[in-house]
């Protein structure tokens, strides 16, 4: 064989092989973000209280996993959790300030969650509307300290390495998050049998204008909070106690909900709620926080925005793991 083909030939067999390793770690890197999205969407989400945020911060967290080969990296989820923890954080401090000109009240973008959710008595908690609220008054840093900590089981130290702070910083910032967070947590009873009854009741008693029926079922403080994002009709502040939240729920009722409207029973973010739709298209999205069988608080989605990705059942994810693994 001439010498020129010969090179001809080596070169087209080591670029071969080559394009077999890319394909191979392209594969194996795809492989493990698979395995670990439940995990990082739940991180992610947990972080911005956003679901298209978070998907967001996934897919440039997989950008910068797909650059690297997987088979150097020591712990693949301690990896990607690292990743994503500092993507969520850059992004929540880009967010904060459209917040903070938010057209109404903001409540976090609902999540379709599997009734199986209520198993994990912290990931119940931590994905709660009642607690997704309690995270945003908190800073980034804080918000980050306080989940991977409390919710994700990380030491301070595998923080610390995580956000590039000291160990002696996190341990204060926790300090301070938990505090925070104890202070204003609120406490309720996830989806179950016993919940759904007493949203069945409330729906009753609401299509039917009962409204001693309806008052029973609303603690003395009840709480009701819309979020409308200046989009479509809702109440841009919170309404609060018995006789106020009946006249409210009973009004909506008489205007809102038609002959045609639809209404399914759901688990989202881990709380009993319900779906009214029309046509099949969701027009509202009702979560209830109950506790000792009274709805203290209500909490009504109508952003068009956050309700078109509301069909779909999120897998979440704790991501029980090993110590010094993040």
């Amino acid at each position: 064989m001439p010498e020129d083909a010969e090179r001809a030939e080596d070169a087209e067999v080591a670029e071969n092989a080559e394009n077999a390793e890319n394909a191979e770690n392209a594969e194996n890197a795809e492989g493990a973000f698979t395995e670990h999205r439940p995990l990082l969407f739940t991180i992610a989400y947990e972080m911005l209280g956003s679901a298209a945020d978070a998907e967001d911060v996934l897919q440039e967290s997989y950008l910068r996993w797909s650059a690297v080969d997987p088979a150097k990296i020591g712990h693949p989820r301690a990896y990607l959790v690292r990743v994503v923890t500092r993507q969520a954080l850059n992004h929540l401090r880009a967010v904060r300030a459209r917040r903070e000109d938010y057209i109404g009240t903001w409540l976090p973008e609902p999540i379709r969650t599997a009734p199986e959710v209520s198993d994990d008595a912290v990931l119940a908690e931590s994905v709660s509307v009642a607690m997704m609220l309690v995270l945003e008054t908190l800073s980034p840093a804080e918000r980050a300290v306080f989940l991977l900590h409390d919710v994700f089981g990380y030491t301070h130290g595998e923080i610390a390495a995580s956000i590039g702070k000291t160990e002696i910083t996190v341990r204060q910032i926790a300090h301070r998050a938990r505090g925070h967070v104890h202070a204003r947590r609120r406490r309720f009873e996830p989806d179950s049998a016993a919940t759904r009854e007493i949203v069945r009741r409330f729906l009753l008693s609401t299509s039917t204008g009962e409204v001693q029926a309806l008052m029973d079922l609303l603690a003395p403080d009840v709480v009701q909070i819309s979020d409308g994002g200046g989009k479509v009709s809702a109440a841009r502040r919170p309404i609060t106690g018995q006789g106020d939240v009946a006249r409210f729920v009973l009004g909506v009722a008489r205007t809102g909900i038609t002959p045609t409207t639809r209404i399914e029973y759901a688990t989202y973010n881990g709380m009993p709620a319900a779906r009214c739709l029309t046509d099949g298209g969701l027009d509202w999205l009702l979560a209830f926080e109950i506790q000792e069988g009274r709805i203290t608080a209500l909490y009504v989605m109508r952003n068009p925005d956050k309700l078109h990705r509301a069909h779909t059942v999120r897998p979440l994810d704790r991501g029980a793991h090993p110590r010094g693994s993040l």
